[in-house]
């Protein structure tokens, strides 16, 4: 992606690999915890990019200890940080923490087949979550944020007018992965 000559750099990565969470299905309803050498490693990567790059010191994250742990060892190392509730990830309810497989196909057909409007688990829609990261002001810092933020990130930008599908919708990133804003 070509970068527009003067404009700011944003970059936003996904948190550390949480531990325990093999299987399950992990939205905003949970906060299971990150390695603090996960934490640690990503946060350094950040600060050399942010070097390389000439970027601000100022991170925003999820409040959840997945991303704000990242920011946290930034903190320590001079940089601002601040935490968002918009960089949340999708809301599960009910199905916040539960193992995928004990979800059960009905239940999952049913997000499939209106996957724009369904709450999953009573949760919140996508279609809540595009809105939020349409929200989402133009920032000069870095972020640390979710898989499912930053995947409804990418399809506004991609597929400004068009509704995402089950079908269409890409597989997350990795974590610790970043992505240009």
């Amino acid at each position: 992606m070509a970068l527009n000559p003067g404009a700011a750099q944003r970059w936003v990565w996904r948190h550390p690999r949480p531990e325990g969470v093999t299987g399950l299905c992990i939205g905003a309803g949970s906060d299971p915890p990150v390695h603090w050498r996960r934490a640690k490693r990503l946060a350094r990567r950040i600060q050399a990019h942010a070097r390389r790059q000439r970027l601000a010191h100022e991170v925003i994250t999820s409040p959840l200890s997945r991303c704000a742990d990242v920011g946290a060892w930034l903190a320590r190392w001079g940089w601002r940080h601040r935490t968002d509730v918009r960089l949340l990830e999708l809301d599960f309810g009910a199905w916040d923490g539960r193992r995928w497989d004990d979800i059960g196909a009905a239940a999952l057909a049913a997000w499939t087949d209106d996957f724009l409007q369904h709450r999953p688990g009573g949760g919140e829609s996508l279609a809540a979550l595009l809105a939020r990261c349409a929200a989402w002001p133009e920032v000069d810092a870095s972020v640390v944020g979710h898989g499912g933020w930053m995947l409804a990130r990418r399809w506004l930008a991609q597929h400004p007018s068009e509704p995402p599908t089950a079908a269409r919708w890409p597989a997350p990133p990795r974590y610790g992965e970043a992505w240009q804003l």
